[in-house]
């Protein structure tokens, strides 16, 4: 059940799956760009739960084209004078595209309304009005997927420390992502009143239990596949061509080019 899984899924077992799940996450690309779907997967959840390196799972085979990541900064001083979903809706996909929240306007339901950048009424009528306008989207032909992936304080709390000791990562850590570890509970009821507002049948939330990684992302991908009428596209027949006969042609003399040093040779 959830939240009881302990033993961490074998690398072997999970790169098979992994690999099976990419295929027809490939398959899928080429339902949507063929048929002109529009597909908005949304990803939310707490600090270094994961959304992050699921989505780059999701991503890791498809075509940047055809399937791109929306990971908006905070908004500009113009932005703030918009209708709150304004810069979002400039993201939102055309026919045959796939876009990926990595985070979205559920910002305003968490970090904005926890840490007070925005102001209560701005949350409240944040709560009011999403569910209206996800209604739209999807009336308007949009397949809406919105993941919550869900962590444990213990488990989190290990990961900052990991990313804190790891230079390649140390990047991921930001102040704002410490100061989740003093706002937990407060976190707790933003996602609990956010939740209640909006996990509408037209958009359902779905938890993603995220303490194992490798289960989270397996778990996440084969939902949004299942959850998808998607259908394997035959692609066109392609043959390689012959190579023409050489016409004459003569490269430069090597020494007319500035080439990259040799590093692998120092190894």
């Amino acid at each position: 059940m959830a939240g009881e899984q302990t033993a961490k899924l074998p690398r072997k077992t999970y790169e098979q799956e992994l690999l099976r799940l990419q295929t027809e996450l490939v398959k899928l690309q080429e339902w949507v760009r063929t048929e002109g779907t529009r597909l908005v997967v949304i990803f939310e959840g707490r600090d270094a739960a994961g959304k992050g390196g699921t989505i780059k799972r999701v991503t890791e085979h498809l075509n940047p084209r055809v399937a791109r990541i929306a990971a908006l900064p905070k908004p500009t001083e113009r932005e703030r004078t918009q209708w709150y979903f304004q810069r979002y809706v400039e993201h939102l996909p055309a026919a045959g595209e796939i876009v990926l929240f990595d985070r979205s306007w559920y910002n305003r339901a968490g970090v904005e309304h926890v840490m007070g950048f925005c102001t209560k009424e701005e949350h409240q009528l944040f709560l009011r009005q999403c569910p209206i306008f996800e209604r739209m989207l999807v009336e308007d032909g949009i397949l809406l997927r919105k993941y919550w992936f869900s962590v444990s304080d213990a488990v989190q709390q290990e990961r900052f420390h990991r990313r804190l000791e790891d230079p390649v990562r140390r990047w991921k850590l930001s102040p704002m992502d410490l100061e989740s570890i003093t706002h937990w509970e407060a976190y707790s009821r933003a996602k609990d009143e956010m939740m209640a507002h909006t996990d509408i049948p037209e958009a359902p939330w779905y938890v993603v239990e995220s303490d194992d990684k490798r289960r989270a992302r397996l778990n996440m991908i084969a939902h949004l596949l299942a959850s998808v009428p998607y259908r394997d596209v035959l692609p066109p027949v392609l043959e390689l061509p012959e190579r023409p006969p050489s016409t004459g042609y003569r490269r430069p003399p090597r020494d007319l080019q500035t080439y990259v040093p040799d590093h692998a040779e120092s190894l």
